[in-house]
């Protein structure tokens, strides 16, 4: 949904884990790549901040999809029938106070919430219901039972457009940008970092911290600011090179 709705239209190629899809746009089988990065209840996707540093690939754009989850299942069955309910440890997360009012009903991680519905249609599950958006029900013939069971409405989760380094189609005028940076495991020297950002005249909106591997207590801090002029982002940059001991941009893009 969230490729469609940033990229129109397109061929979409799965891929059932997200070290699969980095490498399908390295090795150059996908153009470009669409992925999670953050979720407004469930909090952020580590493991692909941790790609995005390991790998030459570009943040191109960012888009915010509003999250739906509906609980789905094959023609026929209904909500009694339910004893099983499949889905995305994410997503069954955010429909914790939901699934908590179906009695009896055992409630299984799964690795892909549309996946889910593909799965209980293709063995022809009649107690299995999974947890996805509706666009799952129309792909794979389901039937949405009840629908908009998050825990919360204001439920958005945030994507990135990602394409490989040597060829990104920057924005024309980007306001915002994602950087990665590791600093000496000294005292302060992380508030002397932030305070170059705020004389560089940038807006901090969100930081994230992630172990170094083999390297036990040090972290690498993911950082995304907003500017209104390319000058003071190239400032930001030029006054944490001077601080830190590794720095990497992972992209420029205009803000959702």
């Amino acid at each position: 949904m969230a490729a469609l709705d940033m990229l129109g239209d397109v061929d979409v190629l799965p891929c059932s884990l997200s070290t699969d899809v980095f490498d399908s746009v390295l090795e150059r089988r996908a153009d470009c790549a669409v992925l999670p990065i953050e979720n407004s209840l469930h909090g952020s996707v580590a493991e692909h901040y941790d790609l995005l540093l390991q790998n030459t690939i570009w943040i191109e754009r960012e888009s915010l999809l509003r999250i739906r989850h509906n609980l789905i299942a094959a023609p026929g069955v209904t909500l009694s029938d339910v004893k099983v309910v499949l889905s995305h440890p994410v997503a069954l997360s955010q429909c914790r106070r939901y699934l908590g009012t179906l009695p009896g009903v055992r409630v299984v991680p799964f690795y892909d919430t549309a996946g889910s519905v593909k799965h209980l249609m293709e063995i022809g599950l009649q107690d299995t219901a999974g947890v996805a958006p509706e666009l799952a029900a129309k792909e794979y013939g389901g039937n949405v039972l009840v629908s908009g069971i998050e825990d919360h409405t204001e439920n958005y989760t945030r994507f990135y457009l990602l394409r490989r380094s040597d060829e990104p189609l920057r924005e024309v005028e980007p306001n915002k940008s994602t950087v990665a940076f590791s600093i000496d495991h000294r005292p302060g020297t992380l508030v002397v970092a932030l305070q170059f950002l705020a004389e560089a005249g940038v807006n901090l909106t969100r930081i994230e911290s992630r172990p170094v591997p083999g390297k036990p207590w040090e972290y690498v801090f993911y950082v995304d600011f907003r500017f209104d002029e390319a000058s003071k982002a190239q400032a930001a940059l030029h006054a944490l090179r001077s601080v830190c001991g590794e720095i990497k941009e992972l992209g420029r893009y205009r803000a959702a």
